[in-house]
């Protein structure tokens, strides 16, 4: 038996594509939040993007792209759980065959902790590029090692910190920067952001693979921009100097991209429009390479 029919709910809400021919994205969604720390509310953060995907724009004519002509795939929700462990599990073997079908790959969160399950499920040579205020590099949070706090760092045990350029953090503890230091992460600070650097050190990390994994927590935003997050982050980037950097990817292969964090109860309807535009440019950058 599939996966996919073990664990999806195939209840698919993204509308605004053609259903027509192969489909040159897949999108599925996890609803879990059990360890989250602030404002729980982040399992309902799939269904919103995609009501967001729904109502706005997706042609993009700077890149000769418009996505109402090509098959946007959405394969619903995972099942529900509560239990970090089995979630992992499952994301695991969810996306490993997933990966498999060599279809762009987007999983819309739900909190941070998925991507733990996601990523590792990629080539081993895949490189990964996280856009966070908070690096999540603690050993454990509130007594558990399975968190949304602690994701990337069972990512680094498990697979090395060889790949990872960390982009953005600006809120994290004495902790997280020694471990950071003493394995070497490759980061862009804020202030570089700010200075106006980022895309050109993102474009020139990228270079170096082949295909690469983005993970995006809607957080590294500051809350004017995106005021429906988790964990908020005040003197954050703007919305246009992320986007500034996302267009650093047009000539690099992207075949798995995240977006975690959105909190719908605590949003104006702007930070899930971001997250829709998120989903809408990395799918016509991609369009517009084949």
């Amino acid at each position: 038996m599939s996966f996919l029919d073990l664990y999806m709910n195939r209840n698919p809400l993204i509308t605004g594509s053609d259903e027509g021919g192969e489909p040159v994205a897949t999108i599925f969604g996890v609803p879990f939040d059990a360890t989250h720390s602030y404002k729980p509310g982040c399992r309902f953060g799939a269904d919103a993007i995609r009501d967001s995907f729904n109502n706005i724009e997706i042609f993009h004519p700077e890149l000769g792209v418009d996505l109402e002509t090509v098959n946007i795939e959405d394969l619903g929700n995972t099942r529900h759980t509560v239990v970090a462990s089995e979630l992992i599990d499952m994301l695991k073997k969810i996306t490993t065959e997933l990966v498999s079908k060599q279809k762009q790959l987007f999983i819309l969160g739900g909190e941070h902790s998925i991507t733990y399950g996601t990523y590792t499920s990629f080539p081993k040579e895949t490189g990964y590029v996280v856009f966070d205020a908070h690096y999540d590099l603690r050993d454990e949070f509130a007594d558990i090692r399975l968190s949304h706090a602690s994701y990337l760092r069972r990512i680094v045990e498990e697979r090395g910190s060889e790949n990872i350029l960390h982009v953005g953090a600006r809120a994290f503890v004495k902790e997280e920067l020694e471990f950071l230091t003493e394995n070497k992460i490759k980061i862009i600070s804020d202030k570089e952001i700010r200075d106006g650097k980022g895309p050109q050190l993102v474009k020139d990390h990228i270079s170096t693979f082949d295909t690469v994994y983005s993970s995006f927590d809607l957080d590294v935003l500051d809350p004017a921009y995106a005021p429906g997050v988790g964990n908020p982050e005040a003197v954050g980037i703007t919305s246009r100097e992320l986007f500034d950097m996302i267009h650093s990817f047009e000539d690099t292969k992207v075949t798995g991209v995240d977006i975690v964090e959105l909190n719908p109860y605590h949003d104006n309807g702007a930070t899930a429009s971001l997250a829709a535009k998120i989903i809408s440019t990395m799918i016509a950058i991609n369009v517009a390479q084949q």
